[in-house]
């Protein structure tokens, strides 16, 4: 169980990390690189933090995929008291389940609905 519970928090962190990485790209090309000036050939400047940005989207999806994956297969069973994992067509023991069908009312002591004849005018 603490395991998945700390999957669950890595994910959780990948998620808010890919988030802002996300918003602070730009689709055109403007974002936190034109704030830094307009040249695409800087040896450190707005070229390569497009790039870094790029590349930490990536990298951010496949982690999040992976842990997603790895989530997934560690997620906690509940068991039984012997230590059997249980699923959805286990049967609980303590449940008591009816051996006979209810007696039904037989034909005759239901009271039938007479019919209802035309009025006559």
């Amino acid at each position: 169980m603490g395991f998945y519970i700390f999957i669950s928090v890595l994910i959780l962190i990948v998620c808010v990390l890919l988030g802002l990485i996300v918003l602070i790209q730009n689709p055109k090309g403007g974002g936190l690189s034109s704030t830094f000036g307009g040249q695409g050939n800087q040896v450190m400047g707005v070229r390569k933090t497009a790039d870094f940005l790029e590349k930490g989207t990536w990298v951010l999806s496949i982690v999040l995929l992976v842990l997603s994956l790895v989530a997934a297969y560690v997620i906690p069973k509940p068991q039984d008291s012997a230590g059997a994992p249980q699923t959805e067509l286990s049967v609980d023991q303590n449940m008591v389940l009816p051996t006979q069908l209810p007696v039904s009312a037989t034909p005759s002591a239901v009271p039938a609905t007479p019919a209802q004849e035309p009025v006559a005018e």
